[in-house]
């Protein structure tokens, strides 16, 4: 199927804008977009847009990356599968113990040509297509969703492993049923879409609906002063001692008023240094550039996290809810969903 006559518009060469989702409190109502809602699971992967031109494939992240090295299996298949002249847009994620492990992906970028070849053996990824931006050549990002959706479907009737279509449905009791038992596999939550949408990247067109806890964590330091914190450095015990595991989203300033009349500097020795590697806070984040912290008392807060543990980490921000002065930092043990995935993931 190399259709090598078929190349991608000009409009539409790599890197190119994908089109986002604005985060939403729960399932979306049917009257908040127009047309007929529909629901797809949302997976936790790599956004990745597959480019077919001519005789050549190419794989490129949401920020305009080029991932294609690091998935040469995604690349023999869209060889193979995809027509040329095709742009399709989806996640590339990996399964492992019947559970999405992003870990994995998030290896390769950081892994040897000898390592990545292994971990393709090991833990190959797989592409979930959920759209489609151009087909034999013709820019279809104008069309209404559910013709994009026909579109991809066609192109997947002859689909096999590691290529396959993100599920769909009009159904609002599937989806609450997605929404709420594929957490146990990872999955991040729901994404909604008009189907009478078009396709248009870098604006946020489609609404997503995160799984979202609450646990406590402990304030073991801040960013800024600490009578007006801008973020909150948090902690869990984790192989014994305290460990940073996050840090928090900015803080409102009726929040960072109100923390700043709790927190005090630390007194006497602290777990933490007072200088940590950006990546100490974030550890998906590669900016290594050192950040300074103010090390205060630790103090239990209460903060809303995503379904998103690497095992030893928040990945995305954490939002501040309220002060828990009646706690005590020092009973404070990570919650049993994140103690059982960092078992899963050392075994």
């Amino acid at each position: 199927m190399s259709q090598s006559g078929k190349t991608i518009p000009w409009a539409l060469r790599p890197p190119l804008e994908v089109a986002l989702a604005k985060r939403v409190k729960g399932i979306p109502p049917a009257s908040a977009l127009p047309g007929q809602m529909l629901f797809e699971p949302k997976f936790d992967g790599y956004r990745v847009l597959i480019f077919r031109d001519r005789d050549l494939a190419s794989l490129w992240s949401r920020q305009g990356k080029d991932l294609t090295r690091y998935f040469p299996e995604l690349v023999e298949a869209a060889l193979s599968m995809i027509p040329a002249g095709c742009i399709v847009d989806g996640e590339a994620v990996v399964w492992s113990e019947d559970r999405l492990n992003f870990e994995a992906l998030q290896g390769r970028l950081s892994a040897g040509k000898e390592r990545l070849r292994s971990m393709v053996l090991e833990l190959p990824a797989i592409f979930v297509a959920f759209d489609v931006l151009a087909v034999a050549g013709q820019d279809a990002r104008g069309l209404p969703l559910v013709d994009r959706r026909a579109l991809l479907e066609e192109l997947a009737t002859i689909w096999a492993p590691p290529l396959s279509v993100s599920p769909q449905t009009t159904d609002r009791e599937l989806a609450k049923e997605w929404f709420e038992g594929l957490a146990e596999v990872r999955m991040e939550g729901l994404v909604a879409k008009s189907s009478v949408g078009p396709y248009t990247g870098g604006k946020r067109i489609w609404l997503k609906a995160k799984h979202v806890s609450e646990l406590d964590v402990v304030c073991g330091a801040v960013i800024g002063p600490v009578h007006r914190p801008t973020e909150i450095v948090a902690g869990l015990p984790l192989g014994g001692e305290l460990r940073i595991v996050g840090r928090s989203s900015p803080l409102k300033s009726a929040d960072s008023r109100m923390l700043g009349r709790w927190l005090r500097p630390a007194a006497g020795t602290h777990p933490w240094p007072s200088t940590v590697k950006g990546t100490a806070l974030d550890r998906f984040n590669r900016d290594a550039s050192p950040v300074e912290l103010t090390l205060v008392d630790p103090i239990v807060v209460e903060v809303q996290a995503d379904a998103a543990w690497s095992g030893q980490s928040f990945r995305h921000s954490l939002r501040f809810r309220r002060i828990r002065p009646e706690l005590d930092p020092l009973r404070v043990e990570v919650p049993a969903r994140l103690s059982a995935d960092d078992k899963e993931q050392r075994l």
